[in-house]
């Protein structure tokens, strides 16, 4: 089973889906690795790394595309590159589309199957496949990089003969696995650290790591699934923004992470919380792809507005590639290791994770999130 790895071309993306340690284990395991040239360079792993450890690396992505068996990647394919997939070839990766998208309508044309790696259940046998937590781990320990690195003072208290410097207040709104990584970093750089998550069951999480939860009381409109609110009443944000509005005055930085999943981001801080801020402060808006937290937020922008930076990296992770790449590869291992022996795949569409993620079988939706109501 030939599984190929192309050089990724999505604007900014720095990160491969395989790593050469991940491919040294693969190919142990029998499965036949094709590279295309350059694919790793950005995270740090040249040609020379892979074929040491047993890939094949060519020139052509359009060979590759054709060739593949598995076509393993980060971001899903253009179109164009779908339309040179072999019919009953398997693609995986980080797949973001709707029902009506001329992306699954090429899909469904090239008689391909796809696997959507951000579709993987989230149960514990499956955490070693979770690619969404390992790169939101990375993602929120690069926000607070990216807000010191903004911010003109420093994060601790610092006691000197000229006088006493007062720690860096953060604000983190959102606990999830970004939010826990976020509040654990700006709390080792010595900063006072406030957070705020509409669900309860984090507050024990938050508290640990030594950080102040503000608590918001839940209502009847909150609907939780998977770890994730899927829905909340308008009313219910207004009053989390009225108890948050107080503290975001007094932060010098404020990190947002709250995404719906399918919805667009629900906005957290209002062109007014931005003008209450004191001049210098820092937003980052770690959901800037679906709309963003910030009302005044641009999409892989840094922009400053009533004198706050406000900073809309969409894509973290690639600002750690290395990293990024390693943990990302390990994450594809794992899944591919479970869906499939060095031979063939094995299609049990009952199986949690493979019912869970699968979403196009051989030209034909199969996933409930894809079928038209």
């Amino acid at each position: 089973m030939v599984i190929s790895v192309i050089k990724e071309t999505k604007t900014g993306e720095n990160r491969v889906a395989l790593s050469p340690d991940v491919v040294n284990e693969l190919v142990k395991k029998g499965f036949s690795i094709h590279l295309e040239s350059g694919a790793g360079e950005k995270s740090f792993f040249f040609d020379k790394q892979y074929t040491d450890v047993g890939a094949q690396i060519a020139t052509s992505m359009q060979d590759l595309l054709q060739q593949a068996d598995v076509l393993i990647g980060v971001n899903q394919l253009s179109e164009a590159q779908i339309s040179q997939l072999k019919k009953g070839a398997i693609l995986i990766s980080l797949v973001f589309t709707t029902p009506e998208s001329e992306w699954v309508k090429a899909c469904i044309t090239q008689g391909i199957s796809v696997f959507s790696v951000n579709a993987i259940p989230r149960i514990s046998r499956a955490q070693k496949m979770d690619a969404l937590s390992s790169q939101s781990n990375l993602a929120g320990y690069k926000t607070v990089i990216l807000a010191a690195n903004a911010l003109g003072k420093i994060f601790p208290m610092l006691m000197t003969a000229a006088g006493t410097i007062k720690p860096t207040k953060v604000l983190i709104m959102g606990a999830g696995v970004a939010g826990l990584q976020a509040i654990a970093t700006a709390k080792r750089l010595g900063a006072l650290v406030e957070v705020s998550d509409i669900r309860p069951e984090t507050k024990e999480q938050v508290q640990s790591l030594g950080a102040k939860f503000i608590e918001v009381k839940s209502d009847e409109s909150m609907v939780t699934e998977g770890g994730y609110v899927k829905q909340v009443s308008e009313e219910f944000l207004k009053k989390q923004q009225a108890l948050v509005a107080k503290h975001a005055s007094e932060a010098d930085i404020i990190i947002t992470t709250a995404l719906i999943p399918g919805k667009k981001a629900p906005i957290l801080i209002t062109e007014d919380m931005v003008k209450s801020m004191r001049p210098g402060s820092v937003i980052v808006d770690m959901a800037t792809e679906q709309g963003g937290n910030c009302a005044l937020s641009e999409l892989d922008k840094t922009v400053i507005k009533h004198n706050v930076t406000i900073i809309g990296e969409s894509n973290l992770p690639s600002l750690l590639p290395q990293n990024a790449s390693q943990l990302y590869a390990k994450n594809m291992s794992a899944f591919l290791t479970h869906l499939s022996s060095a031979e063939k795949f094995h299609f049990d569409t009952g199986e949690e994770i493979t019912k869970g993620s699968l979403l196009i079988h051989l030209g034909a939706i199969v996933h409930p999130t894809l079928i038209k109501q």
